[in-house]
């Protein structure tokens, strides 16, 4: 019985810390390679890092590449960046228009804000017309409106004025010129809408608005705020025209667009 409990289990081995290494791997028990398989993952993810950053900057270098291109070719690059919500287009005047002009370039895009704002009560007042028994083919008429007005706009006048006040182009200038004209006429004539182009009550203008009132009272009034509507587009227009036009004509653009037409009309006729 006594031999049963010669060896006392709370006694510690006596192991020798100088002993053979080998000796000791050999004790501890058999290594089964995690350590070489451990640095090999390392190593494949490292190299997987060494290539994805070679594509990056492979990516920087070519994207760094065409800007320099289209800034040595004269093309801007703009980030869209309003409304800030959902930008679409490039707006930033506090930056990139010179201080004198910021008041101007401030009032013609409040011009594109009003015909949005026309356009679409236009489409609100249209669409009571044609819930009250007048046709379906005037809220058609009243939406290619919307959809065409708008971005035409600013693509047409809003954004060469832009460009002009920013770079001062005198062929920018005449592009607004131009369809600014256009875009005055269209709304003092939408403020009239004589049943002359469109056909049916597909503007809200004073005529309209005069035929309606007595049969149909809330389709009138929705057509008397449109009225109104337009004939402030029609106002604000007229002054914000008359504005760039005076500074065009103040800072000597004239006479270089003058000299741009003639040189051009020279080089056609050689």
């Amino acid at each position: 019985m006594a031999g049963r409990y010669d060896s006392d289990p709370f006694q510690e081995e006596d192991v020798n810390p100088f002993a053979d290494s080998g000796v000791r791997g050999k004790a501890a028990g058999p290594n089964y390679g995690g350590g070489s398989l451990g640095s090999a993952d390392l190593k494949k993810k490292e190299r997987e890092l060494q290539t994805r950053e070679a594509e990056l900057n492979k990516r920087e270098k070519e994207l760094k590449r065409k800007e320099e291109a289209a800034a040595q070719a004269g093309v801007v690059i703009d980030e869209k960046n309003w409304p800030p919500f959902f930008p679409i287009i490039h707006h930033d005047i506090a930056n990139e228009i010179p201080i004198h002009l910021q008041r101007l370039q401030y009032l013609a895009f409040a011009s594109l804000l009003g015909l949005t704002a026309c356009l679409f009560w236009n489409i609100i007042a249209v669409t009571t017309a044609w819930i009250k028994g007048e046709g379906v083919k005037i809220w058609l008429l009243a939406i290619i409106y919307f959809i065409s007005g708008v971005p035409g706009a600013y693509v047409l006048w809003y954004r060469p004025l832009y460009r002009a006040m920013r770079t001062e182009s005198a062929l920018n200038f005449g592009w607004f010129f131009l369809f600014y004209l256009l875009h005055i006429a269209f709304v003092i004539y939408s403020a009239v809408a004589p049943p002359i182009f469109f056909k049916g009550k597909s503007l809200t203008g004073i005529l309209p608005a005069v035929d309606l009132i007595s049969s149909k009272a809330l389709v009138g009034i929705f057509y008397f705020v449109g009225f109104g509507l337009f004939c402030l587009e029609s106002l604000l227009s007229v002054w914000v025209i008359q504005q760039v036009y005076m500074y065009f004509r103040g800072s000597g653009k004239a006479a270089e667009m003058k000299r741009e037409a003639a040189r051009g009309a020279m080089r056609a006729a050689i």
